[in-house]
């Protein structure tokens, strides 16, 4: 006499179960998360909530002054290097490896891509700004546009800091 085989479906035949496992009040909460940040996020782009201040603005209402000031280009070295060099006197300031030269490259490709939008040319100067705030700041001079060195870190930060000196 043979008994028939156990019904397996509880678990689909596979072994396992696949009912879900996830708090109902768990999925609630994630929904009204995301729902909340969506609502912040429309309301800021609609006007009804003011963005904070950039560092620019901040140190423009502050009457933040640059300490110290460099015009710098940068370039495409042999062998994977970027060569610095003030744009002022033409010296050449730095060479940075391939190993060492990771942070400038990746600042640097960043402001690229918007150069090459605009059909800017890559040797066009950047202006490095040590404030009287603290802050340290990259300007493209041919777009405008700013980056705050100390958001990444005191190792990253130094990498720029020791162009000034």
């Amino acid at each position: 006499m043979t008994t028939a085989p156990a019904k397996a479906a509880s678990h689909n035949g596979h072994g396992h179960s696949h009912e879900n496992t996830v708090p109902k009040g768990a999925l609630v909460m994630a929904c009204g998360v995301v729902l909340f940040t969506l609502a912040l996020t429309g309301a800021t782009q609609l006007g009804w909530i003011s963005p904070s201040p950039s560092a620019s603005e901040t140190r423009s209402a502050e009457a933040a002054t640059a300490l110290s000031t460099r015009v710098l280009q940068f370039a495409d070295g042999p062998d994977g290097t970027v060569v610095v060099t003030d744009a002022t006197t033409n010296a050449r300031l730095h060479v940075y490896g391939e190993e060492g030269s990771g942070f400038v490259r990746g600042v640097l490709r960043g402001m690229g891509r918007e150069r090459q939008k605009r059909s800017i040319p890559m040797l066009a100067p950047y202006e490095l700004n040590h404030w009287s705030d603290g802050s340290l700041s990259l300007t493209d001079t041919a777009t405008n546009r700013i980056v705050e060195l100390g958001a990444f870190g005191t190792t990253n930060r130094g990498t720029f800091e020791a162009l000034l000196k």
